[in-house]
């Protein structure tokens, strides 16, 4: 079944763009600069010379029990977000995943944990239910939103 997998649109996270330490502070985010931290924009790992904003971020809005916000990076300057048919982001593949399957009112009816290199049957099986409107995607280990994921 085709899929397609999203990354958060940048305009939401501009704003903080390039604002000093002391500012960032004061929108409760934080600059981090490395190498391999997951840019949640365009859904690729980052440079050692790239830096990101940890920021909260409501991923689930839902009026459900399932509302949820948690921390992510977005990669500062990032701008064209990841959206792709069956393509799955190098930052998805390296790392272990908690699928979580929500209906259209929002309230979850299926999840799983699988390694990003076998994300396709996972994807295939929670789609394949009805009742499954959309699948969010975090990174396991530290429960991180990380993409939205579709039918094509």
């Amino acid at each position: 079944m085709p899929f397609r997998i999203t990354g958060l649109s940048a305009q939401p996270f501009a704003h903080l763009f390039g604002l000093s330490d002391a500012e960032l502070a004061a929108h409760g985010a934080l600059r981090y600069r490395g190498e391999g931290l997951p840019d949640r924009v365009e859904l690729r790992d980052t440079t050692p010379d790239e830096s990101v904003l940890l920021i909260n971020h409501e991923h689930q809005p839902a009026d459900t029990p399932y509302r949820s916000r948690h921390a992510i990076f977005v990669r500062e300057q990032a701008s064209q977000a990841f959206d792709a048919v069956d393509t799955v982001p190098g930052a998805l593949r390296r790392r272990l995943l908690s699928l979580r399957a929500f209906d259209a009112a929002g309230l979850m009816v299926d999840a799983d944990i699988i390694d990003g290199q076998a994300i396709e049957g996972l994807i295939e099986r929670l789609l394949a239910q009805p009742e499954v409107a959309y699948i969010h995607a975090h990174f396991a280990r530290r429960g991180c939103y990380a993409a939205l994921i579709r039918r094509a």
